[in-house]
């Protein structure tokens, strides 16, 4: 048959730009770990993405010659676009010398052929081509809600394209830079003056919030002053963060929390969940508390946009990891439909997965409510910054035993308890304080009571 023969005729298959998770719609090219002309075998790691998420390897779907790889390092691309093309009948040759930079791409065209350099067009996603230099939908979401004007704003991009890190450059939020590697410490010799301060960013737009006439004071380095560059989760943190501030109105309310019953409960149950390979952590309890409290109080489990909000149908509990590169939110999904046991299971997977970086996209994804755990040496109770785009988040303190005041046939007694803080911080453009504060005492409620099925 025609169709038949033509496949076999075209044994080139091309490796394209896969969706790393439910909510990314675009990466970065980290690192290629093939070259043009090189063998690779099913299944072995080409490249390199690097997503707001996670970073993934991508693998090779078939065995074959690597003839072409399309865009370059430090390239952006939408899910979809092309990477490189894998013949299974090629012979292996001589990979060309990479392009430096694009002046050198050209160069290196000129010499040897427009098939050694991929043109611009192939580079650069569909959806940029067919939007112009407007950037993505993403972009263009960011922008607005940034106040940026586009069409002031140059592109750093493939061909001229628009990125978030351009938008956030002109809005004078914390730039994210993926495609520079972070630099070693270095001490910081003194400087013969005040260093000046840096120029803005190519088209940026003056800062939205008027500082009058406050001015920051020139760092001056000093001896045994060290710099330390961020690194890339570093930055993405940073850049959350600042948006979350300048976003969401934040407020903080805090809960006392007497943890008798419930940490009983967890005594009289962990020994034989550990037997099982289960840590039964105070977490736990307090991932069920807060998935059933979401349940009754749906304002917290929600979602702003532009003009609206959506009550989310899931509870998906994010839990706040601590790994050697920064914080990190995995997800656990319909936690609500959880037992403590199994919720005690799922943070543990996921702490490990964090530690040992091995977390997707799609473990990072969709969370509805942050809950943040100082550990072992945290302190009394803090607020803290709230995980966009969700409108809450929930922050637990150290646990101490204290003198309190118990109720026992009708008369007062002193005893001494496990007491804890837990402060809620919440987005007030559609949590009332009412609402907050029910949801937060819902929560009190059910650790105060050891309402729990382990």
């Amino acid at each position: 048959m025609p169709f038949l023969k033509a496949c076999r005729e075209a044994p080139v298959s091309t490796i394209r730009m896969p969706q790393l998770g439910e909510s990314v719609v675009e990466g970065t090219i980290g690192k290629w770990l093939v070259k043009e002309g090189e063998r690779v075998e099913k299944d072995q790691p080409v490249v390199e993405i690097l997503t707001d998420k996670a970073d993934s390897e991508i693998n090779a779907p078939e065995s074959g010659i690597v003839t072409k790889i399309h865009v370059q390092e430090g390239a952006v691309i939408s899910v979809g676009a092309a990477l490189c093309d894998v013949d299974a009948n090629a012979q292996a040759v001589a990979a060309p010398a990479p392009a430096q930079s694009s002046a050198g791409a050209g160069t290196a065209a000129k010499k040897a052929g427009p098939s050694l350099v991929p043109s611009a067009s192939a580079a650069e996603p569909a959806v940029a081509r067919a939007e112009g230099n407007g950037g993505s939908p993403a972009v263009r979401k960011l922008a607005r809600e940034q106040g940026v004007d586009l069409s002031v704003v140059a592109g750093s991009g493939t061909g001229g394209r628009l990125t978030k890190d351009d938008v956030l450059r002109a809005a004078r939020v914390v730039s994210l830079d993926s495609s520079v590697p972070p630099a070693p410490v270095r001490n910081i010799q003194p400087a013969a003056k005040p260093a000046e301060a840096p120029a803005p960013a190519p088209g940026a737009t003056p800062a939205s919030v008027s500082a009058g006439a406050f001015r920051l004071p020139p760092y001056i380095p000093r001896p045994g002053d060290q710099e330390v560059p961020l690194s890339r989760r570093r930055r993405i943190i940073a850049d959350h963060m600042v948006y979350s501030k300048l976003t969401s109105p934040h407020v903080v309310t805090v809960a006392e929390v007497d943890v008798y019953k419930t940490e009983a409960l967890r005594v009289g149950n962990k020994d034989a969940l550990k037997k099982e390979g289960i840590n039964l952590t105070f977490l736990s309890f307090v991932a069920a508390a807060t998935a059933r409290a979401l349940r009754e109080n749906k304002i917290l489990n929600a979602r702003m946009l532009d003009n609206s909000y959506v009550l989310l149908g899931e509870i998906n509990l994010g839990i706040a990891v601590n790994t050697q590169e920064g914080l990190v939110v995995p997800v656990i999904r319909n936690a609500a439909d959880l037992t403590v046991r199994g919720l005690a299971r799922a943070i543990d997977e996921l702490a490990l997965k964090a530690r040992d970086n091995r977390l997707t996209p799609d473990d990072l994804a969709n969370k509805s409510f942050t809950i943040s755990n100082p550990g072992r040496k945290g302190n009394l109770f803090g607020g803290a910054i709230i995980s966009q785009p969700n409108v809450g988040i929930l922050r637990t303190g150290e646990i101490k035993k204290r003198v309190v005041v118990v109720e026992r046939d009708d008369e007062d007694l002193l005893a001494i308890h496990p007491i804890m803080h837990m402060a809620l911080s919440y987005d007030h453009r559609i949590v009332d304080g009412v609402d907050a504060n029910a949801f937060l005492w819902r929560i009190k409620e059910i650790l105060e009571d050891g309402d729990f099925t382990v």
